[in-house]
């Protein structure tokens, strides 16, 4: 009479459980894979600096809060845009027959001039080529020259031009500058501005 096989048997049960374990842990891993895949990366500052040249032909009115200081010929207002990872930004209005604005942010204020640098460095990776799309569907993408911050130099200084050169933004302007503030600081900064001048001259800059 042949033996009946226990179906409790210990091994068995062993040799089973082990198949099954292997089989849930790559279920699971399969299962949470694409979760992961999904999960959001440290952003940039491309989409808010999108944002801000998007209210360009408004004057920056719908990013205009509150005033800070009133000069003879200009006016500052804090900007209600929070731009990533800036210290601080508002946006000056001066007085002219054709309304003139800026956009400042001090995205980095340090004594390293090696994290400055490469502050500086990553804000030019961010901006060039940045495409903008408008309300009426115009577009336009961003596209400036590299230069390489020196520290003897003292001040570094990058132009974004708008392409193509469209007649309402013939006038804007985007720069990043990394600058020597007395006594031992390097302050990096984004600006958004009209430019009236042949020449390169930008608006007038807080320290």
């Amino acid at each position: 009479m042949e033996p009946v096989t226990n179906p409790l048997n210990p091994t068995l049960m062993k040799k089973t459980v082990k198949p099954l374990v292997l089989l849930t842990i790559c279920a699971l891993f399969f299962i949470q894979t694409p979760a992961q895949l999904k999960m959001p990366v440290a952003a940039g500052i491309s989409s808010d600096i999108k944002k801000i040249i998007e209210d360009y032909p408004n004057r920056f009115i719908n990013l205009m809060g509150e005033v800070i200081m009133q000069h003879p010929q200009s006016t500052d207002y804090e900007c209600n845009f929070k731009v990533n990872g800036a210290e601080e930004s508002f946006i000056t209005r001066y007085s002219a027959k054709k309304e003139i604005c800026s956009f400042e942010a001090v995205m980095m204020t340090t004594e390293n001039f090696d994290k400055a640098k490469q502050k500086f460095k990553s804000l030019f990776n961010q901006l060039n080529n940045l495409s903008v799309r408008f309300a009426d569907n115009k577009s336009l993408h961003l596209k400036g020259k590299f230069e390489e911050p020196k520290e003897e130099m003292k001040f570094t200084s990058v132009l974004f031009s708008p392409e193509p050169g469209q007649e309402f933004l013939k006038k804007l302007k985007v720069e990043i500058t990394m600058q020597a503030v007395e006594p031992m600081e390097w302050k990096v900064k984004l600006l958004i501005y009209d430019r009236e001048r042949e020449d390169e001259e930008r608006g007038a800059v807080r320290e």
